[in-house]
């Protein structure tokens, strides 16, 4: 992320972190025997154990070498992760930028001492310190993937790939000569309403949008009103990868925003998809495994941070989910991920990337996330 973009998030952070006094759980001090046991809450697809493909397996070797039997709660949005969290019984979650600084805000999860994972040396430089996990010069877990929300695209409909978000935002006959009404998705999420920003600051330079999580009033009216227009066009707000790649296979999807993941298990499936990023650029995410502040198993869950920021493990996670690794040595060497599949996977978009983060009102002066929550929820519904 450049220099501007983290200046600008950490300002945000500030105001966030302004009205809260956070007392964080005491650190471990050293990392001692596993307590046998590890409870999980991740994105689908990030911790495989070779039961969807044998070749992807970055558990076992783990739960053998630590005694630490990994347990895997799957979820579906970043809300779901912040609820899950704030119920309680899990060690570590694997968060976005949309819910890290929630967690830390509402006391959900405790520092880290990163002197107590040797593998800590391996962080890209560009993730360290990131702003979406370091709060307060206080670090709140391990960096563990990162990736552009893709714009996943049928090749027999689109003969050359599409240049801009606007064959998902607006009503339009696609290159197959059919109206687009019906076979374009739209992510199940009130982030999301940032894609349809980001798509207005090159489409309407008059809204000065300048970054797509900091809305005025006036910028958010225009992008809900995009949102609204979108709706009559949508086959399904998405947010379950297996159900939007059966939707591509048997629904005649013809376009939607998406992840690596689902373009990487559709090519194997030889179905005719492809992904790019349109002129307009794209969201992204920035993944940090988090401590719980009540973890039952910290032991384990540093052992398994530890383990995580493994270059071979990096390198087969990002092979796996189409994501990048956080950790720039994985790129090399790795048989799964290949020689080139860091820049097919989009390891030099970094700054092009607009990171997943929390709206924030900072004063009134932005439209706060709890309104896009509402809003959103409404759109969905047709409203």
């Amino acid at each position: 992320m450049s220099a501007p973009k983290i200046a600008l998030l950490g300002a945000v952070v500030t105001t966030l972190f302004a009205s809260v006094s956070l007392q964080a759980a005491e650190a471990l001090k050293s990392v001692g025997a596993g307590e046998g046991q590890l409870d999980i809450v991740a994105w689908p697809g990030y911790i495989e154990r070779g039961e969807s493909d044998k070749a992807y397996d970055w558990v076992t070797g783990f739960e053998q070498e630590t005694g630490c039997k990994v347990n895997v709660k799957t979820a579906a949005t970043s809300d779901e992760m912040v609820s899950l969290m704030t119920k309680g019984g899990y060690d570590l979650v694997t968060a976005s930028g949309d819910a890290s600084l929630r967690l830390i805000a509402g006391k959900r999860v405790q520092p880290i001492d990163t002197s107590l994972i040797p593998n800590w040396k391996n962080l890209d430089p560009r993730l360290k310190d990131g702003p979406w996990y370091v709060v307060n010069k206080q670090t709140y877990g391990t960096p563990y993937q990162w990736g552009p929300n893709v714009l996943m695209y049928n090749t027999n409909v689109f003969k050359t790939p599409p240049v801009s978000w606007s064959v998902v935002f607006e009503p339009q006959d696609l290159p197959d000569g059919k109206p687009n009404k019906g076979r374009v998705q739209a992510y199940d999420g009130p982030i999301y309403i940032a894609d349809a920003a980001l798509y207005l600051k090159s489409a309407k330079p008059e809204l000065g949008i300048v970054d797509p999580y900091q809305l005025t009033e006036t910028q958010y009216k225009a992008v809900l009103d995009l949102l609204r227009k979108q709706h009559p066009l949508v086959h399904r707000y998405w947010h379950d990868a297996t159900v939007q790649m059966s939707d591509v296979k048997n629904e005649g999807v013809a376009a939607s925003s998406s992840w690596g993941y689902m373009v990487n298990g559709l090519q194997a499936d030889k179905q005719p998809v492809a992904s790019t990023i349109p002129q307009e650029g794209a969201t992204g995410w920035a993944d940090t495994t988090m401590l719980h502040a009540e973890a039952k198993h910290p032991n384990c869950a540093y052992k398994w941070m530890d383990w995580s920021m493994k270059p071979k493990v990096q390198g087969d996670v990002a092979a796996w989910f189409g994501s990048l690794p956080a950790v720039p040595a994985a790129c090399k060497g790795n048989e799964l991920l290949g020689e080139q599949g860091c820049t097919t996977n989009g390891f030099d978009l970094f700054d092009k990337i607009a990171f997943w983060k929390t709206p924030q009102a900072e004063g009134g002066k932005y439209v706060p996330y709890s309104r896009w929550t509402q809003d959103y929820i409404a759109i969905m519904g047709g409203r």
